[in-house]
């Protein structure tokens, strides 16, 4: 239930003052009608000379600033709690704090205590999700604990591929649920980045986009254009491309690679343009229909990761997660290596893929 402001914040100030307990706080966004002095602002221990000093972090959404606290905490704190926030996600030894200020300018508060194991230290707990289900974006996108499920898994993934992206495309982005969590994990990480969804149905555009405005993500954007009509500014250093029905994703890896982008994730959706090909070959594999389209997932899947492997990019594919929250679970990991590999597989089976198509220089 919403409560007064000033209360919440009366109390986070608490909590923020316990420098000993204190783990983390981020505070993010923008109140309605009203702009903070930084886009955001990050409190967090460090170890300096041996002594735990506190560091304060702000953005002005293109570069950080760091410094270290010590006679000024106090003050400090009381500047950014009057600062317009829109989001505050505290982290303490005890438990974790989310604030979010709604339109009415009322605080929406959630609280979840910390489980550790009482023999480890206060910062040797894990993190058992990479954006914890209670944190405010999911107040404003939704989604229920299977789709928070399928975040958490895509995240990680993110997280064991990329480092630091500075400019990140979402093609054919539909309702963004992936994109905005993945500008929300990626922004802790560099302040400055930019996300941009692209969707060709202009209503999609205009509902993400007044999703972004209510968060106070001014670096989070969407366009209603075609994979193949999009011409962002600048090139993306990574190229996500979630669910995309079936060539979609052939259109999107290869944009990928024409932007030279070092990072490529992408978990492609229905397979029937090979389909359609294997339908006259002969043999086991292809003669069932129900085997045909499931050979036809892993052949796509693997001329994929094959043709990227020529254009000198290390490959992996992956589950994402189990079958059980959604069929659609391989992911196609890329980064650019710049040693290309070979293989013909297309040959081997007799198939045209539709990405290499795309990638292929016209006769001259």
């Amino acid at each position: 239930m919403p409560e007064p402001l000033s209360d919440a914040l009366d109390r986070l100030r608490t909590l923020l003052l316990d420098q000993e307990k204190l783990v983390r706080a981020v505070a993010s966004g923008r109140r309605r009608n009203a702009v903070p002095a930084v886009a955001r602002a990050e409190l967090k221990p460090v170890a300096l000379r041996g002594q735990r000093r506190i560091q304060l972090t702000t953005s002005d959404g293109v570069r950080p600033t760091v410094r270290n606290l010590d006679g000024a905490y106090l003050s400090t704190v009381d500047e950014l709690l009057a600062e317009p926030f829109g989001n505050w996600h505290v982290e303490t030894a005890d438990e974790t704090v989310q604030l979010r200020v709604t339109k009415r300018g009322e605080a929406q508060v959630h609280r979840s205590a910390v489980a550790r194991d009482p023999a480890a230290g206060v910062h040797d707990r894990p993190k058992e999700h990479l954006i914890p289900p209670d944190d405010p974006l999911f107040d404003v996108i939704g989604g229920n604990a299977a789709k928070r499920r399928q975040v958490d898994a895509f995240l990680r993934a993110l997280d064991a591929t990329v480092d630091r992206p500075a400019h990140v495309v979402d093609l054919g982005c539909g309702n963004a649920y992936l994109t905005f969590a993945a500008y929300r994990y990626l922004s802790e990480r560099n302040p400055a980045v930019t996300v941009t969804g692209v969707d060709v149905r202009e209503d999609q555009r205009d509902r993400n986009t007044a999703l972004a405005q209510k968060l106070g993500w001014d670096n989070l954007r969407f366009t209603a254009a075609s994979i193949a009509s999009v011409r962002p500014e600048p090139e993306p250093d990574l190229v996500l491309a979630l669910h995309a029905c079936d060539t979609a994703t052939d259109d999107a890896l290869a944009r990928a690679v024409e932007w030279n982008a070092r990072w490529i994730l992408a978990a492609p959706c229905c397979h029937h343009d090979v389909a359609t090909q294997l339908r006259n070959r002969p043999g086991p594999l292809t003669r069932h229909g129900i085997l045909r389209e499931r050979f036809a997932d892993v052949l796509t899947d693997a001329l994929r990761a094959e043709i990227l492997g020529r254009h000198g990019y290390r490959v992996e594919v992956v589950e994402f997660i189990d079958s059980a929250h959604t069929p659609r679970n391989a992911l196609i990991k890329a980064t650019y290596a710049g040693t290309a590999t070979t293989g013909d597989l297309a040959a081997e089976w007799a198939v045209t893929p539709y990405l290499e198509t795309l990638l292929t220089p016209p006769a001259p």
